[in-house]
């Protein structure tokens, strides 16, 4: 399994996610580090293809956390990249996205209109995020989206938030239509990483293809 993260993040803060995932799939997790504020959307995208391409696995899952998401979805989607072709060749496998705003996100749009907003947020955000984006999932692997419903978060600073959201991102921007399930859970969008209900949805939908409930509470 390899994880992605999001926008300022590293990947450090998967380790306490990718050893639960490790334990309950039994398997090997990796995390991606890619540049989210100095490299562009498509030059993270054949990084991502790379890292992948490198792997010697018989089953490769991925899950991404917030734009980690994004980064992911355009691996798939892109028929410019070389991303793309990579991503014909890999293992099968399953993924699942985690509070990811695959319709672009109010708060970053928010954010760049402040002074220094657009530096803030980086090459990447720029064309993942701000864009309103009108997408549907067409990708041959089983795609599954958790959102988080806890509105406590960074994004708050950015708002109104007028809908439910995570504190960060929007339910309503999580949804991808052509994805086999969407979950909402009582998460904040940076909690989502540390939380152990998550950890038992995302090894759920990896393993099975489906989330262990619809619902959770």
């Amino acid at each position: 399994m390899v994880y992605v993260h999001g926008l300022w993040l590293n990947g450090w803060e998967s380790l306490l996610l990718r050893q639960r995932l490790s334990r309950q799939l039994n398997c090997a997790t990796l995390s991606f580090p890619y540049a989210s504020l100095g490299a562009s959307l498509e030059q993270n995208v054949r990084a991502l293809a790379g890292f992948l391409g490198g792997l010697n696995a018989d089953t490769l899952h991925l899950v991404g956390h917030s734009m980690g998401g994004s980064v992911i979805l355009e691996l798939f989607e892109s028929s410019a990249a070389r991303g793309a072709r990579v991503a014909g060749k890999l293992p099968p496998g399953r993924v699942v996205l985690l509070g990811s705003p695959v319709r672009g996100s109010r708060a970053a749009r928010n954010l760049s209109q402040l002074p220094f907003g657009r530096r803030m947020l980086g090459r990447t955000a720029h064309e993942a995020l701000l864009p309103e984006r009108d997408r549907q999932w067409r990708g041959e692997r089983e795609l599954g989206i958790i959102a988080g419903t806890v509105p406590v978060g960074f994004g708050r600073f950015m708002g109104p938030f007028n809908a439910p959201s995570d504190g960060t991102v929007l339910v309503e921007e999580t949804y991808l239509p052509g994805a086999k399930q969407h979950l909402r859970l009582r998460t904040t969008h940076s909690g989502m990483v540390y939380s152990a209900p998550v950890a038992r949805q995302i090894a759920s939908f990896l393993r099975e293809g489906r989330f262990a409930t619809e619902n959770p509470r």
